[in-house]
């Protein structure tokens, strides 16, 4: 009958539209599902690349302000077969006291700020005028050392220094070997000499010179210098000057010889070198030697 078809065919449609409305709901809930993991996982890849980009940048943010940027520039010049990241976990950071040579241990060496101390009258001393080599006026009462350990024997020692240039102040950074004496590498990093001559101390063709010499003769004088002229017979203690920069070379040599005196880092070098129980051949290069050479 026409009433009872219309009737069953109304229940049909509604049972379709049921099964349709299910099979949406279905959809929907595994779409929501779907968009959910793809932007998680695009999010966890961006989030993931954004931590190895920013990592280098990161690290340089930290040498910067721990001071270390130049010291790692340093020693990677020297090991060349490792990464920054990789000599930044090497390196121990230490507050020296000039004086006695002893570390201090009650403040935090990656704060300290050697250029602050050494104008502040009260974290600095005055340099005597007969030790003032380095023309300088005043240093910080403590410095910054970094030490370069390798299955915990110390490799390196980064000594920072600076003095008197021509026009400017020359500030660089040395790295000793574990004897104190040899010496690895040198760093200038700052300084304002005549532009095409004096500041070729940046160079690394010059740097590279510094390798191998020896800051102190036998008894302890410092006697590593630069002289002018191309040196016919090489010895431990000197370094070709460069071309036309006669008074910045010989304010490096001033640099290094007040740091490496008594008023500079003379104290602390003794005592730890007493601390390294041996060294191998080559850091033996430079040990005090009982004749010069």
């Amino acid at each position: 009958m026409p009433g009872n078809n219309s009737g069953q065919g109304s229940g049909n449609g509604n049972v379709a539209v049921d099964r349709r409305s299910s099979a949406s709901g279905r959809d929907s809930v595994a779409n929501t599902i779907l968009v959910a993991f793809i932007v998680s996982l695009v999010c966890s890849v961006m989030v993931s690349t954004s931590v190895v980009l920013l990592k280098p940048k990161q690290l340089e943010n930290q040498l910067v302000h721990s001071g270390l940027r130049n010291v790692i520039e340093l020693i990677s010049s020297i090991e060349k077969s490792k990464s920054k990241q990789e000599l930044a976990g090497e390196i121990d950071t230490r507050l020296v006291d000039l004086e006695t040579g002893e570390y201090v241990t009650d403040m935090d060496a990656a704060q300290f700020n050697p250029r602050a101390a050494a104008s502040d009258p009260d974290s600095s001393v005055a340099i005597p005028p007969d030790l003032d080599i380095a023309n300088i006026e005043r240093r910080a009462k403590f410095a910054r050392v970094s030490l370069v350990k390798e299955d915990d024997h110390i490799k390196y020692i980064v000594l920072p220094v600076y003095g008197a240039g021509m026009w400017s102040t020359i500030y660089g950074y040395i790295a000793l070997e574990a004897d104190g004496n040899t010496i690895a590498g040198l760093n200038i990093y700052e300084q304002a000499e005549t532009p095409g001559i004096g500041d070729k101390v940046e160079e690394p063709a010059w740097l590279g010179k510094w390798q191998e010499k020896c800051v102190y003769r036998q008894g302890g004088k410092p006697a590593i210098e630069i002289v002018k002229g191309k040196l016919v017979v090489k010895t431990r203690y000197q370094v070709d000057a460069l071309t036309g920069a006669t008074k910045t070379g010989e304010g490096v040599t001033n640099m290094l010889h007040y740091w490496f005196g008594s008023h500079g880092f003379k104290p602390y070098l003794e005592k730890i070198r007493k601390k390294v129980e041996k060294h191998d051949s080559k850091s033996q290069r430079c040990a005090y030697q009982t004749v010069d050479r």
